[in-house]
């Protein structure tokens, strides 16, 4: 029998209240939502939940508050599959926040908190347990952690990847060396490198880096570079209805493919495909499609 494959993923972790409406107006304004949901999500967070519901298995690694939240969060984990137990709590603290509207067209406005007395130490960090996980997924948002767990990781072989979202550029210059696999988002890599264009940027990044580097941009699919040339993967073409999260289930469903042994423009495909079909659902990683989704939209667009 051949057992899934498996992923630790680490970063924030938080409660979101997400709000659909038919447009954010200007402030001061007051609008009605027509629907509304409760997650627990986060970068890494959402990844591991997309990652888990296509055919892997995931665990998570990263800091919670000292609150009855936190105890929310462990259920609603375990109820996706997904072990809790490398959530850690810190004592005197309260977990992450945030509130997610999104408007009729899929776009959204993020109000995340995240208590700024929380310890950044990374000293709990499980590392020995890297040795049974076949990659370490790590968001940008706890550099501390993701920094101490990708050195480990590298140190008992194991393969890495870091979403390179809008962060300081400081964090994403001490982060994204360290990742085998740098996936970046568009803001992200022009964040990272400065630079005005998708494609230059890559190449730039690349230059510099060993194994695989690429972006994902949204309804423009997934570019990246192989053999010194830019590839690209287009995305289907949907109806949106909420683009929360659908970055995160890209990470989930790429990570997944790479290691089942997919090509990277077969990986590619796989995930912009997972991530096309959560942007027609509302309720952020909650709208991440099934394996058999996923086949299915494969088969009918070849």
């Amino acid at each position: 029998m051949t057992h899934p494959k498996r992923m630790v993923a680490l970063g924030a972790i938080c409660t979101t209240a997400i709000f659909q409406v038919p447009e954010i107006p200007r402030p001061p304004a007051k609008v009605l939502a027509t629907n509304r949901c409760t997650v627990v999500d986060g970068m890494a967070i959402s990844a591991a939940c997309a990652f888990q519901k296509l055919g892997g298995q995931a665990h998570v690694w990263a800091r919670v508050g000292d609150d009855a939240d936190a105890q929310a969060m462990r259920e609603a984990l375990a109820a996706e599959g997904i072990d809790p137990s490398g959530l850690f709590t810190v004592k005197g603290t309260k977990s992450s926040h945030a509130s997610v509207i999104v408007d009729g067209q899929g776009q959204r406005l993020v109000v995340p908190f995240h208590d700024p007395q929380v310890d950044t130490s990374p000293s709990w960090l499980p590392l020995q347990d890297l040795s049974n996980v076949d990659l370490l997924h790590c968001d940008v948002r706890w550099p501390e952690g993701a920094e101490t767990a990708l050195c480990a990781a590298h140190a008992q072989g194991v393969l890495t990847m870091v979403d390179g979202d809008v962060a300081p550029q400081k964090v994403l210059q001490r982060l994204m060396p360290l990742a085998d696999y740098a996936v970046f988002s568009d803001a992200g890599l022009l964040a990272y490198t400065g630079h005005h264009n998708v494609q230059e940027a890559l190449l730039a990044v690349a230059r510099q880096h060993s194994l695989h580097v690429g972006a994902s941009c949204g309804e423009d699919g997934y570019y990246w570079v192989e053999n010194g040339q830019i590839a690209h993967v287009p995305a289907p073409r949907v109806d949106v209805v909420d683009t929360l999260a659908a970055g995160d289930v890209f990470h989930g469903a790429f990570a997944l493919a790479v290691l089942e042994g997919q090509d990277i423009a077969s990986a590619a495909r796989f995930a912009c495909t997972a991530a096309s079909l959560k942007c027609t659902r509302f309720g952020g990683r909650l709208g991440c499609p099934s394996r058999a989704e996923v086949q299915q939209a494969l088969e009918q667009s070849s």
